[in-house]
């Protein structure tokens, strides 16, 4: 293949999911400006390798790049001792700290009848984002179980129990009123990060 048709053969597989790629990058980063940067170098991974991809899911694939790129770029700017790790164990019974426990009522049914999309956004911003991910590629991007499994690296059981830990602890927010977001690293997000399932547009 050569380098012209590696080009747009490679457009023709990325370019249609750059809004997904956008998407989840703003979610895991807090902010615009972030986002683009990591879907730009991600664009660069996924371009340098595309020689290996085999075909299949091209959203699922490039998401994946998107979310290692991420999470190599944040692990490389912070300390890692300030590094909480993740507990997949832990009792889904109870809530996080900070957390009220609410009903196991649908979270998107929830803010059709109770709650406007700008509460749901602060909420969904401010769950740890091993749980945000996985929301993120649910119920804004609508992928499969199978599918997330791959862009996270986790097992499908992984992405159920996720799933509903996250969509518990959405709908306890949602009623209770969620604590004020965090990033990933701890620190507060600024105000507007997340705050919308932000479509990319064409120039920007």
């Amino acid at each position: 293949m050569t380098d012209g048709e590696k080009s747009r053969r490679f457009e023709e597989v990325a370019l249609p999911h750059l809004d997904a790629a956008y998407n989840l990058a703003r979610w895991l980063s807090g902010g615009a400006s972030e986002a683009e940067d990591v879907v730009q170098e991600a664009c660069l991974r996924a371009f340098r390798y595309f020689d290996g991809f085999r075909g299949g899911n091209a959203r699922a694939w490039l998401l994946a790049i998107v979310r290692n790129t991420w999470y190599s770029e944040w692990s490389r700017r912070h300390d890692a001792a300030t590094l909480v790790p993740f507990d997949d164990t832990m009792d889904d019974a109870g809530p996080l700290a900070g957390w009220s426990d609410g009903a196991r009522s649908d979270p998107q049914a929830l803010a059709m009848q109770r709650q406007d999309a700008e509460r749901v956004h602060r909420a969904l911003a401010a769950l740890p984002v091993p749980l945000r991910e996985v929301l993120v590629l649910r119920e804004l991007e609508d992928m499969s179980y199978a599918d997330i499994a791959m862009v996270a690296g986790i097992p499908v059981g992984t992405v159920m129990s996720r799933l509903s830990r996250g969509r518990r602890l959405l709908a306890a927010a949602l009623r209770d009123g969620p604590p004020r977001p965090t990033s990933a690293a701890g620190g507060d997000v600024h105000a507007g990060a997340g705050a919308a399932p932000v479509r990319r547009r064409e120039g920007q």
